[in-house]
């Protein structure tokens, strides 16, 4: 009140405003406009110090003093980091579209043929290998039939822990604390229940009524908040996340449809804007030897951790495709992978969770999974068993890529990234895949459905989320030509001073005393490379230290041989003895100590970091002898000159290998695409069934319990957002035709002749030759709730069509 009596006074005394009589108001107030002086703490100053201001303005102007920047208290070193990182991340990301839309390319979909998958899943993606890696993630869709059983306990009262994401602050590398504790029905039931209020609070579903519906649950819409524990974000929050694509509104409503498409732009909006609180648990990293594996176990020892084996069945043919002992031996069964023959990983007979021995996904609405690639730059195999669709978001393996997307995060998270160097092995970072591509890194994006497989490639970053309550398993494997990626993530681990999972110097060796199952020429050559890099290396630096004066006691100390068969129980426990004592590399052919630690060990690269003792104080213990290194690298030459001259003799009238080059449209999305216009998402499922892909109406893979057909869909989502109104079936036909995946001569084998030549993608049943090798049974099959032929559902070959672009007026 005072303040504005003093502000009124200065405007009657000086100025003219509408209806003022300067005189007579004053008089009026019993000021005198004239008089002398004011009172000191009146802002009206005296007559003599107006005439005073006057006369200075007109004269020479005092120079104005800088400001400075007023802080309302004193602020830490890190808050002003952060304060800098924010105002430079504010300059670098200028182009976030307002609805939050994402214009991200669909990564390749295959579908193998019954054949196919009644094989070696590692032959199979080593075919698929020339394509997909160069997107980073593919996804696999089993044939028609596929249905195993879903084998976790959901009855257990056995509780796993869950991780606490906060989505909004995803982008700034915060670890993640501990949420609650669940058993798996328990957590199911959670998820779906939030999920369920999310979609009643935003969108337009079937039955609706969500003023009754919240109100029903003790839920007002209309609050401005909600705990924070809670999916629901507040009113406010609530307006800004409502922004979407005109097309995405309900006309009576003005509610959204609850569509893939929308809850991604949600997703991202809570991630970019910090728009609202969101807080979610994840049941990531389950142990599936503790809790259970979705898979059933093995009965002839096909897994690391085989509880029994029924010795009558080891040697019985290969189960068919669709039985039930199919899905107990089939090595696309995760518990069998990584002991799939060809894999590089079989040597390993000691369980390491999450890389032989699966893990277990429980995944509720926005779970993340954030940007990562795997330990060891290992390929990766995910299996969705049941739930809502995940989305996924890859970045191909390559050194350009890889370092791209490295790149972006330091320039975003400069000052985080100086004090944890290592932050993207903490997997609790989370970018959108627009800030990638300014940063020139492309990014893939796949929907993975119940059913299929998602592998990704090594080096290759992915990350993402989920749609709601589901439950996913993932577990690594290796193939031969993984070898040149695994030098290169042990090179990493030691920059970070971070453990490997397992030695790669042990490994490499193991697999060097395997020669046989070496197949091809140009895997056995990356191999017989690695071994001359790493014999190198440790010959160069014995000399260059021994010469230096740490002794040799290798002949007095009685050290335990490598066993070079294999890596056992025994084995690991030793490895992890004798890590470096700087860099945390597993000293596998020698180390060197000192007299004055009985503890530390260092490799040779890092022996002056140990200690300040001086040389003759250190000594030199080796395991390996270079006699016995340099026989194993000679026995490799000689059996890869041998797959050389096979390969040399076998070439004749072959042609080259094939370059395939990045097509503008991936294979298979339109196939995909095609496949699940029709279907929406549906949270009526309460739980996992004990045969999560056989819904009421149909047994097919190709629809499931969780995603219902629409019968009024027309439209089909493109990466360009495009759409196609009135499309007959001809034209839909023409199109399937053209950008359905077809591989067709991929070469893995350098021109060997074992039948790769003529390896083939699927066609879809519309343009299926007549005739089908399936061995599947004869029960009816759907596709897309439509009953056909066992011809017509069967995936056939085609020899080498070219891609072609799509006809006018169809989807880009």
């Amino acid at each position: 009140k005072v303040a504005r009596e003093k502000a009124m006074e200065w405007r009657d005394m000086y100025y003219q405003h509408s209806g003022s009589n300067t005189q007579v108001d004053l008089e009026s107030k019993g000021q005198n406009p004239d008089i002398s002086g004011i009172p000191a703490n009146n802002l009206a100053p005296s007559a003599e110090a107006r005439t005073t201001l006057m006369s200075f303005d007109r004269g020479k102007r005092r120079r104005r003093k800088p400001t400075h920047a007023f802080y309302a208290g004193p602020h830490s070193n890190e808050e002003e980091r952060l304060l800098q990182q924010a105002i430079k991340n504010s300059r670098l990301d200028r182009h976030r579209p307002n609805d939050g839309w994402l214009l991200v390319p669909y990564g390749p979909v295959f579908y193998p043929t019954v054949e196919e998958f009644e094989g070696n899943p590692l032959h199979y993606i080593d075919k698929i290998r020339p394509i997909a890696e160069k997107y980073g993630i593919a996804k696999i869709v089993p044939p028609s039939g596929w249905n195993p059983p879903f084998c976790v306990d959901m009855h257990s009262n056995k509780k796993f822990q869950t991780k606490e994401q906060h989505l909004h602050r995803l982008q700034e590398g915060v670890s993640f604390g501990d949420g609650e504790d669940y058993n798996p029905a328990e957590y199911i039931k959670v998820a779906r229940e939030k999920a369920m209020e999310w979609r009643d609070m935003y969108y337009q579903h079937s039955g609706s009524n969500t003023q009754v519906d919240l109100e029903s649950k003790g839920l007002n819409p209309d609050i401005s908040g909600i705990p924070a524990n809670n999916l629901t974000p507040s009113a406010e929050a609530r307006t800004d996340s409502g922004k979407s694509s005109p097309s995405d509104d309900d006309s009576n409503s003005g509610r959204k449809e609850y569509s893939i498409d929308n809850l991604e732009k949600d997703y991202w909006n809570i991630v970019e804007t910090q728009s609202q609180s969101v807080i979610v648990e994840y049941g990531n990293d389950v142990d599936a030897q503790a809790f259970g594996s979705g898979f059933p176990s093995s009965e002839r020892g096909r897994c690391i951790e085989s509880a029994t084996i029924d010795v009558d069945k080891v040697d019985l043919p290969e189960p068919k495709f669709g039985t039930d002992d199919f899905y107990k031996e089939t090595w696309w069964n995760l518990n069998n992978i990584p002991c799939a023959p060809d894999s590089i990983l079989r040597h390993i007979k000691v369980g390491i969770n999450g890389i032989n021995v699966p893990w277990m996904y429980y995944g509720s609405l926005f779970s993340t999974f954030c940007w990562h690639n795997e330990d060891n730059y290992l390929y990766s195999i995910n299996y969705h068993h049941w739930g809502a669709p995940k989305q996924w978001y890859g970045v191909p393996g390559n050194k350009k890529d890889a370092e791209g997307l490295e790149k972006v995060f330091k320039n975003y998270l400069s000052m985080k990234m100086r004090d944890v160097p290592d932050l993207l092995h903490h997997i609790t970072t989370m970018f959108s895949p627009r800030l990638l591509q300014q940063g020139g890194v492309p990014v893939y994006k796949i929907v993975q459905n119940p059913g299929e497989f998602v592998v990704t490639f090594p080096r290759a970053f992915h990350g993402g989320f989920s749609y709601g309550p589901n439950v996913g398993e993932a577990v690594n494997f290796a193939t031969h030509d993984w070898i040149h990626h695994g030098a290169d993530a042990n090179e990493r681990y030691r920059s970070f001073a971070r453990p490997a999972v397992f030695s790669h110097d042990r490994l490499t060796f193991t697999m060097a005393n395997h020669l046989k199952e070496q197949k091809a020429y140009n895997t056995c050559r990356l191999l017989v490379a690695e071994l001359q890099r790493v014999i190198d290396e440790e010959m160069r630096l014995r000399n260059k230290l021994l010469e230096a004066g740490v002794r040799d006691l290798s002949g007095e100390i009685c050290l335990p041989a490598n066993r070079l068969d294999q890596l056992d129980e025994e084995s690991a426990d030793y490895d992890d003895k004798r890590l470096c004592h700087a860099c945390k590399h597993v000293c596998f052919f020698s180390c060197v100590a000192c007299e004055c630690s009985q503890s530390k060990v260092s490799c040779l690269r890092h022996s002056h970091y140990m200690c300040r003792c001086p040389p003759e104080r250190k000594y030199m213990m080796i395991w390996s002898q270079e006699d016995e290194m340099s026989k194993t690298l000679e026995a490799a030459k000689t059996f890869c000159e041998k797959l050389n001259i096979d390969l040399t003799k076998n070439a004749h009238g072959l042609s080259a290998p094939q370059v395939h080059e990045l097509l503008e449209i991936a294979p298979g999305v339109n196939e995909d695409l095609r496949r699940q216009k029709s279907k929406t998402l549906d949270l009526s499922s309460p739980s996992p069934p004990k045969y999560p892909l056989m819904a009421a109406n149909s047994s097919s893979v190709r629809t499931n319990a969780l995603i219902r057909p629409k019968g009024d869909a027309t439209t089909i989502t493109t990466q360009a957002a495009a759409t196609d109104p009135g499309a007959n079936e001809a034209k839909r036909q023409k199109l399937d035709e053209m950008a359905t995946p077809k591989l067709s001569d991929v070469d893995t084998s350098d021109g060997d002749s074992s039948g790769i030549g003529e390896t083939t993608m699927p066609i879809p049943a519309a343009t299926a030759p007549a005739t089908t090798t399936s061995t599947a049974p004869e029960a009816p099959k759907t596709v897309g709730g439509e009953e056909v032929s066992q011809a017509e559902s069967s995936i056939q070959p085609m020899k080498t069509p070219p891609f072609a672009a799509p006809v006018s007026g169809e989807p880009a």
